[in-house]
């Protein structure tokens, strides 16, 4: 069995927790949502925190968690601000594949209705599109293969995630 993991980021909205779900039950993988992990942690929901501490503090203790992972053959969904720490991307690399599930910022936009719950790190003073703009790059940046999900239903997203796994 292969033991490599699989680690999905991408925007909010991108499909990284419904889709990762998916793929792992396909490609016979355990699957693991960082942003769960967070919340036990800190033992709060992530727009509490965001709330109460700041995003700076979210974004130090999302780089705690993901530095504390060591596991293996698990399809890892991230937090969409796990991009802001290069260390804790350069961990999620030697842990495995990066697969960057894109979409375009309507899409984000369709997907995400939940917005004051949903424990979406905007910077103080900036717009949802401010974020989505600052973000791509760095995506783009982390990406070992992209996979692009508009239009997509989940099954065509988890059939792209295993054919990039399995290729």
């Amino acid at each position: 069995m292969n033991r490599e993991n699989v680690i999905l980021i991408g925007m909010p909205g991108s499909g990284k927790s419904t889709c990762g779900v998916i793929a792992a039950k396909v490609l016979l993988k355990n699957f693991f949502d960082t942003d769960l992990l967070l919340q036990g942690l800190e033992r709060s929901r992530l727009q509490d925190l965001i709330d109460t501490k700041g995003t700076d503090y979210f974004y130090e203790a999302e780089e705690k968690a993901i530095l504390s992972l060591n596991i293996e053959a698990t399809v890892i969904a991230t937090g969409g601000s796990v991009i802001y720490s290069d260390k804790a991307m350069q961990h999620l690399r030697t842990l495995g594949k990066v697969i960057y599930l894109h979409t375009e910022y309507e899409t984000m936009l369709g997907r995400i209705n939940d917005l004051t719950t949903r424990g979406i790190v905007v910077k103080q003073g900036s717009t949802l599109r401010d974020m989505y703009d600052e973000r791509l790059p760095l995506y783009q940046k982390y990406a070992d293969a992209v996979v692009v999900c508009d239009g997509n239903t989940v099954e065509d997203t988890v059939a792209e995630i295993v054919r990039i796994v399995e290729g």
